[in-house]
């Protein structure tokens, strides 16, 4: 058979040692970190002395109890065991909190799954987020997760109790981690459906202006937003949304349009009230003066605001009845009242056109009595143009001479040869038309007509002295005094025959001709230079010639010919050019 070998008595020592250090009074077996039942034997200071069924009480300290009042001999609670034998004290090393904490977690892990919902509330702020108490274990919800929107200060939510979705349990580090964003943004998809599907095109819905853009405002329709465009805020025109809504107000809006598709909704503020063009030709007859408001300023014109949400068009030319505006800006600025006249109204295509000229007195109306014909007046040269010079008479109300009735003596081709811009002048009234607004004034009949006395001063026969001022290729023109010209032709230069007028004479050339034609009614005097030295007989005889009677047969004479029908020969000279003092000169 078989002899068991004895056990030596240091080994039956170590086997009992380790047998008492397991097992409790009940056969308990005792292992570090297990959560056994502890009564309070008896309080000294901060520590409990606990007793487990143990060879030796442990200690608890009586901070780790929630009311320490209630901490008194006979209690009962669970406690974890740390260690069996401290080697300081060899008491037993205990933990109530430990104890609480495990079978917290083993409850939470029991009762909760990632996904469900759970109660908590928020006790502190931490980085990052905020802890959140569910059955006293806590759990972290991350500040992004607090609420659908950023939240910046999450000092508010402290001591708030909320439903939260669990969005992860992590068993290593027994960890929560919580969402109330998860929750809230379900609730709203849900309801942002239902509302979605309720919504009917036409209805009225109340809202709240959650953001405003440029180009409109987005409505909170308790749970889905809508876009209010800029231009179904107001019947009128305004220039940003701002100008009407402010966040946070509250407004009635009709449902526009509903794309469920693209969960898209237009919305209208307007079309809750009446649209003022419908019945605008009643309100605002054409003819009718109103005031209104310059909402608008264009280079064409000046929008003006006579109604709430009506405007018509001031174009510039209805602006004044003698002023020129150039820019609406020069006469107007936004804000400025004014009164208009309804011009005309176009309900359709709603437009308005307005005149501020037609509230004043229209001083054409009048200028037929301030300015007859036949009147002296005065005024400045304001501009040219190339058939005339425009006269100011007063501040809008200007004259126009034209360059034929600029001098009795020469022809002018631009106003510029005889007046200068600002010029004072003397003028008469020779034609007024009010309804086209034009005062036509004569220079020179202001002033006396030198050919009244030109047959007088200048006798056919007679020797006179004058300047050479235009060379033209039928002759030379002689300036006897101011304005007034005679004309020497070629064939009567010189007693040679002259080929071009510039071989025998230049511009500034003095010379001495004799008269030998006066043309009152055509304004043209005709003289020879060949003829300076006639006899008195020929003088006679050209002085009869200067009368002639009828049937009389005239002819050109040639160079070198008799000095007979000299003055017929220059009514055939005259007649055969377009000439008119002041001519251009020919090459």
């Amino acid at each position: 058979m078989a002899i068991r070998k004895p056990t030596a008595p240091a080994e039956k020592s170590a086997v009992f040692a380790e047998f008492l250090a397991g097992a409790g009074k009940d056969n308990t077996v005792f292992t570090p970190g297990s959560i056994v039942e502890g009564t309070v034997s008896v309080v000294k200071g901060d520590d409990v002395f606990v007793d487990i069924g143990y060879k030796s009480e442990g200690i608890v300290g009586l901070g780790e109890f929630a009311d320490p009042a209630e901490v008194k001999p006979g209690l009962k609670f669970q406690v974890m065991l740390r260690e069996l034998e401290n080697d300081k004290t060899g008491m037993v090393n205990l933990s109530k909190k430990a104890a609480d904490d495990q079978i917290r977690w083993e409850k939470v892990q029991s009762q909760y799954t990632e996904g469900c919902v759970v109660t908590g509330t928020i006790r502190s702020a931490v980085r990052g987020g905020l802890l959140v108490d569910i059955d006293g274990v806590e759990a972290f919800l991350p500040g992004s997760h607090v609420d659908v929107t950023p939240a910046r200060d999450l000092t508010p939510y402290i001591g708030q109790t909320y439903e939260f979705k669990v969005m992860k349990i992590s068993n290593e580090r027994r960890n929560i981690i919580v969402s109330r964003r998860e929750l809230i943004a379900g609730a709203m998809e849900e309801k942002k459906a239902e509302l979605l599907a309720s919504l009917q095109k036409g209805e009225i819905r109340k809202g709240k202006v959650k953001n405003i853009t440029d180009f409109g405002a987005f409505i909170d329709l308790d749970g889905i937003d809508g876009l209010l465009h800029i231009t179904d805020m107001s019947w009128g025109r305004i220039k940003h949304p701002s100008e009407m809504l402010k966040v946070g107000q509250e407004l009635d809006v009709m449902v526009l349009d509903v794309d469920k598709d693209k969960e898209r909704i237009s919305l209208g503020l307007k079309q809750t009230t009446d649209n003022p063009w419908n019945t605008i030709s009643d309100m605002f007859p054409v003819g009718a003066r109103v005031k209104g408001k310059v909402v608008n300023l264009a280079a064409y014109g000046a929008f003006v605001e006579i109604a709430p949400g009506i405007e018509g068009l001031v174009h510039i030319s209805e602006f004044s009845w003698t002023k020129r505006v150039a820019r609406a800006s020069d006469m107007l600025n936004i804000g400025d009242e004014v009164l208009v006249a309804v011009l005309s109204v176009d309900a359709k295509e709603q437009k308005i056109a307005l005149g501020i000229r037609q509230t004043q007195d229209n001083p054409w109306d009048t200028v037929q009595e301030r300015y007859p014909v036949g009147s002296r007046v005065s005024g400045k040269v304001r501009n040219f143009t190339t058939y005339g010079a425009f006269v100011e008479l007063e501040e809008g109300i200007d004259g126009m001479i034209h360059v034929s009735d600029m001098s009795w003596t020469r022809k002018i081709n631009h106003p510029s040869e005889c007046l200068q811009k600002g010029q004072p002048v003397e003028a008469v009234v020779l034609d007024v038309n009010p309804k086209e607004q034009r005062i036509s004034l004569g220079l020179k009949q202001a002033q006396t007509d030198p050919w009244s006395e030109i047959a007088s001063k200048y006798a056919v026969g007679s020797i006179v002295k004058g300047k050479v001022s235009k060379i033209a290729s039928f002759g030379a023109f002689i300036e006897l005094e101011d304005g007034v010209d005679g004309l020497v032709h070629i064939s009567q230069i010189s007693d040679q025959r002259i080929e071009k007028v510039k071989d025998a004479l230049n511009v500034g050339d003095e010379v001495e001709a004799r008269v030998v034609k006066v043309d009152r009614d055509e304004r043209r005097i005709g003289l020879s230079i060949r003829a300076v030295n006639m006899t008195e007989e020929e003088v006679k005889a050209l002085e009869a010639e200067a009368t002639p009677t009828d049937g009389a047969a005239s002819s050109a004479p040639k160079n070198g010919e008799p000095l007979g029908g000299l003055a017929a020969a220059f009514d055939d000279a005259f007649g055969n050019v377009e000439w008119q003092p002041g001519e251009a000169e020919s090459k």
